[in-house]
């Protein structure tokens, strides 16, 4: 059975590296996308993963599929299309903090119908974000892989990942992103998201609302303040840890793959008997993996292995 199973955007970053001696920006063809950063972390913290998503029939496609494929991410269910590979251009600010504009292609084209059910009945997470609920087939694909994983026994993990560039308007953006919230066991979102989604920005309050609509365990990440959560009746806050941040590209993402790659392994289930205790442990280990990637230029290429997880002494 395969831990971890995400679906939705690969793409290439186009992050900025600097400027030359011009002034004019410098970047770098970085491979990248939520759900698969999520695969990829994941699978470099020990956990079995596969990635279900499209790409175009061009070098970045080749790209993409050799960078799953290189850090062991299962790409049977990978499709390609007419489309262009999609491409996102990240600047970064002096602070690490970074800015999105988009040009969508292959992406957006997965369709319900090329996404394999066998691989939706043997994971025991089926990961996905938002981008792939705002436009094309993949809208349909995204919510029909949560409703047929959830069918077949998979937990459902989910980042809202609001990016305003992608939608016409904030209010289109929020009916479709909560249109999967009732299919939800685990949701992560930053503090930012929260009040879209909530319509509160108090940590107790909005997660209390995603509580009460079903979602088991709620994760809003605080930047470097770390990580607040809701689990059953206990709330808390794990603190982060501070590093030289050289870009903050894929952070949420490396987040997220290290705490369902922890979750995996329980060899009770992911959630079952799961403690406050034992969650903060995962939560601090999680906290360490992000902070690593935030000291790192990059998405996919930053993301830590489970060896310098273990051994990072900030």
């Amino acid at each position: 059975m395969t831990d971890i199973t995400t679906v939705g955007e690969i793409l290439i970053d186009m992050t900025q590296t600097g400027v030359n001696e011009n002034g004019i920006g410098v970047f770098a063809a970085n491979p990248g996308g939520a759900p698969a950063n999520v695969a990829v972390a994941a699978a470099r913290l020990g956990a079995s993963t596969a990635f279900l998503g499209k790409v175009g029939r061009d070098a970045f496609g080749d790209t993409l599929l050799q960078t799953l494929q290189d850090n062991h991410v299962n790409t049977e269910a990978v499709r390609r299309g007419g489309q262009a590979t999609t491409m996102a251009i990240v600047t970064v600010a002096p602070d690490g903090e970074r800015s999105f504009s988009f040009i969508r292609g292959a992406d957006q084209d997965l369709s319900a119908s090329e996404i394999e059910d066998s691989k939706l009945a043997s994971t025991r997470f089926l990961h996905f974000g938002s981008v792939s609920l705002t436009a094309g087939p993949s809208r349909s694909a995204t919510i029909y892989a949560a409703r047929e994983a959830r069918a077949k026994g998979a937990l459902i993990s989910y980042d809202p990942n609001f990016r305003p560039a992608l939608w016409p308007a904030v209010d289109s953006a929020l009916q479709w992103m909560s249109i999967p919230l009732p299919l939800v066991d685990v949701i992560k979102l930053s503090e930012e998201e929260l009040p879209l989604i909530t319509g509160t920005s108090d940590l107790t309050e909005g997660t209390a609302a995603l509580f009460n609509r079903g979602i088991r365990l709620c994760l809003v990440t605080l930047g470097g303040a770390g990580v607040f959560y809701r689990w059953q009746d206990r709330t808390g806050t794990v603190p982060g840890f501070k590093v030289q941040v050289k870009d903050t590209n894929g952070a949420g993402d490396t987040f997220l793959g290290a705490v369902l790659s922890q979750l995996a392994r329980r060899t009770n289930g992911p959630l079952t008997g799961l403690t406050a205790e034992e969650l903060e442990e995962i939560l601090v280990f999680a906290n360490r993996a992000a902070a690593l990637t935030c000291s790192r230029s990059g998405a996919i290429p930053a993301m830590p292995t489970l060896e310098e997880v273990e051994n990072f002494h900030p």
